[in-house]
């Protein structure tokens, strides 16, 4: 494939993928150590219904609607989790699992019953994601990587995953040293004055946007992969915090590449003539690197043992 038809075609959903994959793993790392890794599978469930609400309210697929849409999903669900536990007389786990597939399948039924003809929101588009479709329609090579008449029809997907990834990844630079101490000794950060409750609860938010953002591009399923695969797989490959960070980078990277391609290639190799799901495929691969470095990870057997700052 020469530039002609890969700018166009593969460049803009290869860096989005890109952009969602690191997105997710950099809050994915410290949520992983601090035993909170399900928490992106909780947003995932709790976000779809409140995108699918602030599109009916607003009629529209925008960016501050949907996050104000998942703010007011996650506070209806925490509210509706302490209900069911008091008034159920039930544990906490217990009592998020009714609630989130509850307030999932909510969401799924409203996407079903709701008219979303207009925009690309419907059950498949919001599970599967939408990265084939993409295209950058004036590109016409690596020119046009300069041409801001061309820049200028770039898929809103694209500079949306790249700002919300900045955002993130200046929120771990800024808050490195806190987000270490209060991750590996929560005791002995709050001696030293840290706010360990707020700065947890800005690592959610974190984690929240990042998914919200992603939505649109790999759907809210294929997201819960990216926090975890590969933090988990960089965890198994050093003790050190900031190579870990590194390795889980690198891996993000590697399962959206390898993912797209093998999405659009590897079922021709294998004689198939039709493609697969391109964000289905990426969480397939970050799964599969997780399972190799469970085999042949250095720290594979040392798994449980608490890594060093």
């Amino acid at each position: 494939m020469n530039g002609a038809e890969f700018v166009p075609l593969s460049l803009v959903p290869l860096l989005t993928g890109i952009c969602v994959a690191v997105a997710c793993a950099l809050p994915g790392n410290f949520l992983v150590l601090r035993r909170q890794a399900l928490i992106g599978d909780a947003i995932s469930h709790v976000v779809l219904p409140g995108i699918v609400v602030a599109f009916l309210i607003g009629g529209t697929v925008s960016t501050l609607p949907m996050l104000l849409g998942a703010a007011g999903a996650a506070v209806i669900a925490v509210g509706a989790i302490e209900a069911v536990r008091r008034l159920g007389r039930i544990e906490t786990g217990a009592a998020m699992g009714v609630v989130f597939t509850t307030m999932f399948a909510g969401g799924v039924l409203l996407l079903e019953q709701s008219d979303t003809s207009s925009v690309h929101l419907d059950v498949e588009h919001a599970l599967y994601g939408n990265l084939e479709s993409l295209i950058w329609l004036d590109a016409t090579g690596w020119s046009s990587l300069l041409d801001p008449q061309a820049l200028a029809s770039l898929p809103v997907e694209l500079p949306r995953m790249a700002a919300t990834l900045l955002l993130v990844a200046a929120f771990i630079a800024l808050f490195w040293r806190p987000l270490k101490i209060s991750t590996f000794d929560e005791g002995f950060a709050r001696t030293i004055g840290l706010r360990t409750s707020p700065l947890g609860l800005a690592l959610v938010i974190m984690a929240a946007i990042a998914a919200v953002a992603a939505f649109d591009a790999v759907g809210s399923i294929i997201v819960i992969a990216m926090f975890i695969c590969p933090p988990a797989a960089a965890r198994l490959m050093t003790n050190r915090l900031e190579h870990q960070v590194a390795w889980s980078v690198g891996f993000a990277t590697l399962a959206a590449v390898l993912g797209y391609v093998l999405a659009g290639y590897g079922p021709l190799w294998i004689g198939m003539q039709d493609s697969v799901s391109a964000a289905g495929m990426i969480a397939t691969v970050s799964g599969v690197i997780l399972a190799v470095t469970a085999l042949v990870g250095p720290h594979r057997l040392r798994g449980s043992a608490a890594p060093v700052g």
